[in-house]
């Protein structure tokens, strides 16, 4: 009854469903950012975007929050530096919400919240086993 009611035994799929939320969330944020990589025109759209919302320096801040982004999605595929991307996911979004999707209310924010809520999850518990984490720090015990 106990298993039934806790599904005790769903924790064997954990760094599976782990792997599968980094892969997913970050291909989601290099899809949403790879045209601004790949298109000029599509980055001073953005820095439009950020001018409008009052962002200081967009031309400067523009880049950064792309390349940011774009690093974050790699490293949660990848499994790297998961913890340190986790914290810059958080911020980044936590800026989006602050500065663009406040205006939207509960609902607008809510995609960025989650995003928050994902890089809060990932700083504190890491990649899991299914990563380069793993396999760095694994080898750095050893010695």
């Amino acid at each position: 009854m106990r298993e039934l009611l806790f599904l005790e035994s769903a924790r064997r799929f954990g760094d599976c469903s782990l792997l599968l939320l980094r892969v997913v969330v970050g291909s989601f944020l290099i899809w949403g950012v790879w045209d601004n990589i790949i298109s000029l025109e599509r980055m001073q759209e953005f820095i439009g975007f950020l001018t409008k919302f009052g962002f200081p320096a967009p031309e400067w801040m523009a880049p950064l929050s792309v390349a940011a982004q774009f690093i974050v999605g790699v490293c949660f595929v990848v499994g790297l530096f998961t913890r340190w991307a986790g914290v810059l996911c958080m911020i980044n979004f936590l800026v989006a919400i602050a500065m663009v999707d406040r205006f939207g209310g509960v609902r607008g924010a809510f995609a960025s919240m989650c995003l928050v809520l994902i890089g809060l999850y990932l700083a504190t518990y890491g990649a899991g086993q299914y990563s380069i984490d793993r396999h760095l720090t694994s080898r750095t015990d050893n010695r």
